[in-house]
């Protein structure tokens, strides 16, 4: 198994490694020993056991005094000293809907799978013993023995085998909160290089740079030009938005989406999500963190894939997800790791440690396997009241805000107070000169434009009427482009459903000083004013025009919360493909969507018009 009951990887309360390896005494074996190459911390952790247990000596100090000390290794430990601290590099987490944020700091369980903490001049300390054959800790027939191929496979005792430039390599890769770090050595040549990025998952980036680094070495040495690495350059918009859809079938089935000028690839088999990047001879080449060389080459409708063809075939919107999944779906997990369990293509599908996506089957009812491939090769989840299990590990279910209703905050002050304050206060000054402002009445344009305007009633996040009027304003551009994406979008049989535009600035003042500090993400600083103050930005859903009903999302109207992010992840295929289809009508129309709200568009003018303070009732009366 990846990881053991208690101590795993993602517990950030502190096991001993004794306790982490009795806890293996509570789960199932996944494979038999000897029949299976699979990638485990558990295995690794239980190895640095069997040396505490023999040598009585915990690990950490057992390491630092037989291997860290006699190779000079005198900035690293497994155990964090307390003056070492200090000098920690910062680490960054990222996921795939654009968050980033400080990696956590904890000791686990497993610590011997990769809690090292070391610096880049003492692993060039180690990488000098492998040169001298061992010296001073093991003699050269055990250290050669541990690059031995074990089980026939491509790694030996520590190290991962390969070759580079036809001479044998052995490498050491490392993964963690945070950060990602590559050791590449050529033993024969007495060459190695080591890189270390402060950021988690981008093991492809930081394996790349320290081959490339060798290569350029070994062609120093003999004397050779350097090569130039090949080059992959940015798509345009309009280059990237023409390559997005999906492509092929079954098992080889991908799906490209368009963000700007960026492109992303996720296998609908599974996996990562890679970017691609144009590549020097008209294809398209995966660049990026997750990811490098795999090429794709355009073909009239189609991408060509090696010998397989991937036909473009109709991005249909998808069925409803199955009764039987939605109980599943949802978060899992800590804030620093979070479990997604969604529903993908008819399958209920996992996305877990951030970065991979696994479709699930079904074992029994509450009980599904991973598929025979990736970091959980042959596992089980299990579905309790508690949470979802993977092997033997516990994802507590999460509180995903908004599911019973309405999304509330606590104000930071009562609402009635921060109102007076706001209608005394006056707008920032500002330098013209701006376009007069023209604010037209949404309803005015198309009587199938629907309204639903929650601050009008207790319907919102801060749970009283901040609006008089139940209306909704734009200036004329903005509103014509709105216009245009809602006429657009009936053809398909659908509407546009405005909860908000035009916001009065002290409305926004009213947002800011009641919501807490940590979501001020979602609200606008009304030092600055928002583009809803200028009459330019507009929160909206869709509805089907026989049904007048809202269609499904991936969250709630003014959530608080990851759900909102235009790129969540999570949720059924059918919630995404609603927002990717609403984010589609109105970027092509001029506006661009909030990275933190999947409702709230921007148009493309805002800054040619100053922040507004007029209140509904007084553009009741013609002042426009």
């Amino acid at each position: 198994m990846r990881e053991p009951p208690l101590g795993h990887y993602f517990d950030p309360s502190y096991h001993s490694l004794a306790a982490t390896v009795r806890g293996l005494n509570q789960s199932e074996l996944v494979y038999e020993p000897g029949r299976h190459t699979k990638y485990s911390n558990a295995g690794i952790a239980a190895a640095g056991r069997v040396l505490e247990y023999v040598t009585g000596v915990p690990f950490a100090r057992l390491i630092h005094d037989s291997v860290l000390v006699p190779l000079g290794m005198n900035h690293s430990a497994f155990i964090l000293p307390a003056d070492m601290a200090p000098r920690l590099a910062r680490a960054f987490l990222w996921t795939y809907d654009g968050r980033r944020f400080d990696a956590p700091l904890f000791d686990p369980g497993v610590a011997p799978a990769g809690s090292l903490y070391t610096t880049p001049a003492d692993l060039a300390l180690f990488l000098s013993a492998l040169f001298r054959d061992g010296a001073p800790l093991l003699s050269p027939a055990a250290l050669h023995k541990m690059y031995d191929s074990q089980s026939g496979g491509g790694y030996g005792l520590g190290f991962a085998l390969g070759k580079l430039d036809g001479l044998r390599a052995v490498s050491l890769d490392g993964a963690t909160y945070g950060f990602s770090t590559a050791l590449l050595a050529i033993p024969g040549g007495k060459l190695g290089a080591v890189v270390i990025a402060g950021l988690n998952g981008v093991n492809p980036v930081t394996s790349r740079i320290s081959r490339l680094a060798l290569h350029w070495m070994l062609q120093a040495r003999r004397g050779l030009p350097l090569d130039d690495p090949p080059q992959t350059t940015a798509l345009t918009p309009e280059e990237a938005s023409s390559y997005a859809g999906l492509y092929g079938e079954g098992e080889q089935a991908i799906e490209l989406i368009a963000r700007a000028q960026h492109l992303y690839l996720t296998p609908l088999r599974g996996g990562p999500t890679q970017e691609l990047r144009a590549g020097a001879e008209n294809d398209l080449i995966t660049d990026g963190r997750l990811g490098y060389g795999l090429r794709l080459i355009p073909r009239p409708d189609a991408l060509q894939d090696g010998p397989a063809l991937l036909t473009r075939r109709p991005n249909l919107r998808p069925a409803p997800c199955s009764p039987q999944w939605s109980p599943y779906l949802g978060e899992y997990g800590w804030d620093h790791d979070i479990l997604y369990v969604l529903e993908r293509g008819g399958k209920l599908t996992v996305l877990i440690e951030w970065y991979h996506y696994y479709p699930l089957e079904a074992v029994s009812p509450g009980v599904f396997r991973f598929p025979g491939w990736g970091l959980y090769d042959g596992e089980t989840l299990t579905f309790t009241s508690q949470g979802a299990v993977v092997g033997g590990v516990l994802f507590p279910k999460r509180f995903s805000p908004g599911e019973n209703g309405y999304y509330r905050i606590t104000p930071v002050k009562p609402v009635e107070a921060l109102r007076e304050a706001a209608l005394s206060a006056a707008p920032p000054p500002e330098k013209g000169p701006f376009r007069p402002p023209e604010l037209i009445e949404l309803r005015t344009l198309d009587r199938t434009i629907k309204l639903d305007i929650r601050y009008a009633n207790s319907t919102n996040f801060l749970g009283v009427p901040l609006y008089t009027q139940a209306r909704a304003f734009l200036q004329r551009p903005a509103a014509e482009a709105l216009l245009r994406a809602h006429r657009e979008l009936s053809k398909l049989g659908l509407g546009v459903l405005i909860h908000d535009a035009y916001r009065p600035w002290h409305v926004t003042k009213i947002f800011w000083d009641a919501t807490p500090e940590d979501k001020h993400i979602f609200v606008a600083d009304p030092s600055k004013g928002s583009r809803h103050n200028r009459g330019c930005a507009v929160d909206l859903t869709l509805y089907g025009l026989k049904t007048g009903k809202p269609l499904q999302m991936t969250g709630g109207y003014d959530e608080m919360s990851e759900r909102s992010y235009p790129d969540y992840p999570g949720g059924t295929s059918l919630a995404r493909w609603n927002r990717e289809l609403l984010r589609r009508a109105m970027e092509a129309q001029g506006f661009r969507v909030y990275d933190a709200e999947w409702w709230h568009f921007d148009y493309k003018d805002s800054e040619k018009y100053g922040i507004q303070n007029i209140k509904f009732e007084s553009l009741s009366k013609g002042i426009n």
